[in-house]
């Protein structure tokens, strides 16, 4: 699985730089997933009114993340992050199970947008830890 994973990286994102932009429904945990990549450790968070950026590096390969907030007012603007965007981690509240619809529609809607046709996709699974939380083979 590692190999498989490290081959589409390599094929996908071949310059040493790319866009990866981090989509979710407001809560879902995204601002949290993002400093936990960069810090490797958990930090509190105030929900997202614009967006955040941040630099990941792995293995000499810089990954820019951008944490766009997902209040249904700011989910209009997604689009406007959209362009130039090789990657996208869409972030899902496993432990949310009334808006889990609604995560599904906000997914497919940017997914039929053009500018996301060639955009890696990654399910993020999130809030595994607690107890009442939808299996990420469930979603």
């Amino acid at each position: 699985m590692g190999l498989l994973f490290s081959d589409t990286f390599k094929h996908w994102f071949s310059n040493r730089e790319t866009r990866i932009l981090m989509l979710g429904l407001d809560a879902a945990g995204k601002t949290t997933v993002l400093y936990r990549l960069k810090l490797n450790e958990n930090v509190m968070t105030i929900p997202t009114i614009g967006f955040n950026v941040e630099t990941i590096e792995f293995k000499n390969f810089n990954m820019n993340i951008w944490d766009v907030g997902g209040q249904d007012r700011i989910r209009a603007l997604w689009r406007h992050y959209y362009n130039n965007s090789q990657g996208l981690i869409f972030v899902v509240d496993s432990n949310d199970y009334r808006r889990l619809d609604e995560a599904c529609e906000a997914l497919h809607k940017l997914l039929e947008e053009d500018e996301m046709r060639d955009a890696i996709l990654l399910v993020y699974a999130n809030k595994q830890d607690l107890p009442n939380a939808v299996k990420p083979q469930e979603l």
